[in-house]
């Protein structure tokens, strides 16, 4: 039965604003890729991180690019934090380099500094760190350690535009970040991504690479005569539209309001669920702010998390696993062990974080999660 008032976990936040910027695009006579919307995307991004910054058309492909403008090699190895979408492990393995999973720390779930050094061997080029679920990593720890073993530090900050550490940008936290505007981040234009650097080489690597090796059809339009590209290395087709570009310029000039709206629903909860000693919330150190992509609650351990997802769900309230432990899925066939990610993996719940939720959508989902826990929770 369908409830008739449904809470979504995820919600993305669009309306008039955005739809006004895409008729723009309409009437302009360029919808493809790195049009002018695109270009004005990258500058409003480099203003925003001080770096250089290359629009494509997702996160993964802002990772795959910053992986081959680094250099990483077949047989490479790459440290990567375990608790999270698998994207950075993909990624690693595009260029037939190695993952190495890194185990995330008990409290904010980011990759374990100690767990990467302990990593590190004569094949390591790289680390790969993650904002997990919106949560900037330990950088200024990451970045020593980096700097310590001359290896490259890459942010993964898919889930973190908005965020800060020590006062900075989550996206401005290493030499190469990588963002995403996926639907269910704090800006959105359904998918999208940017890679953001601050050596100009690399970001103008990744743009080549990202237009299939030739560059920019629109900025060789505007040449007079008939110039013939030349294709010099193979390339891939990572450009993000106009159409999409143009919505992120509207969504990323929203993203403090935004922000400040999901802020307002963690702190709710916070709130509601301090006293609940069946789940354990969020925590967020005083150096960093969140950007709450998500809201992730560990269960008790004698929690039939199954069963109250679909007690959870039949009432209309949306829910998930938290992300994954990487380290676990077959694909990457390791006998690595990550034991808190896999902890983790196993005991959190999503519940609803977007910025469209309600005070009285929230109380009732806190009303409905008290009781399922009850009723899911085995005496063994």
């Amino acid at each position: 039965m369908t409830h008739p008032h449904p809470i979504p976990l995820v919600h993305a936040s669009l309306g008039e604003q955005e739809l006004a910027a895409v008729a723009e695009v309409f009437a302009s006579g360029w919808p493809a890729g790195q049009g002018p919307k695109g270009k004005a995307l990258e500058a409003q991004l480099s203003r925003r991180y001080d770096a250089h910054a290359v629009a494509v058309s997702n996160c993964g492909a802002a990772l795959h690019l910053a992986l081959l403008a680094l250099g990483v090699t077949p047989g490479d190895e790459v440290i990567v934090a375990d608790y999270t979408f698998p994207a950075p492990a993909h990624a690693v393995r595009y260029l037939d380099a190695v993952p190495v999973f890194a185990d995330v720390r008990p409290d904010t779930h980011t990759i374990d500094p100690q767990a990467a050094a302990d990593l590190i061997g004569p094949k390591t080029v790289g680390i790969i760190a993650v904002d997990t679920v919106g949560l900037p990593a330990d950088y200024r720890e990451l970045q020593a350690l980096a700097d310590r073993h001359g290896l490259f530090l890459i942010e993964d900050a898919a889930c973190a535009v908005g965020a800060t550490y020590q006062g900075r940008q989550a996206g401005a936290l290493a030499e190469v970040a990588c963002l995403s505007f996926h639907g269910r981040k704090g800006a959105t234009s359904g998918e999208g991504g940017a890679l953001v650097a601050t050596d100009p080489a690399v970001a103008a690597d990744a743009r080549l690479r990202s237009s299939f090796g030739i560059g920019s059809i629109f900025d060789q339009s505007k040449v007079v005569g008939l110039p013939v590209p030349e294709f010099t290395e193979v390339g891939y087709n990572f450009k993000l539209s106009d159409i999409a570009a143009a919505i992120l310029q509207v969504q990323i000039g929203r993203i403090e309001e935004l922000l400040a709206r999901r802020a307002a629903v963690a702190a709710h909860y916070q709130r509601l669920l301090a006293d609940e000693d069946l789940l354990t919330l969020p925590q967020v150190p005083d150096d960093r702010t969140h950007a709450w992509q998500s809201y992730l609650v560990r269960l008790d351990d004698r929690i039939d998390r199954a069963a109250l997802a679909a007690d959870l769900r039949g009432q209309g309230i949306g829910c998930g696993h938290g992300t994954w432990a990487t380290h676990l899925q077959p694909v990457f066939e390791t006998k690595q062990t990550c034991p808190v990610s896999a902890d983790l993996f196993h005991r959190h719940l999503a519940i609803p974080m977007h910025a469209e939720l309600t005070t009285g959508q929230v109380e009732r989902v806190v009303a409905a999660l008290r009781t399922a826990l009850r009723t899911h929770r085995t005496t063994a």
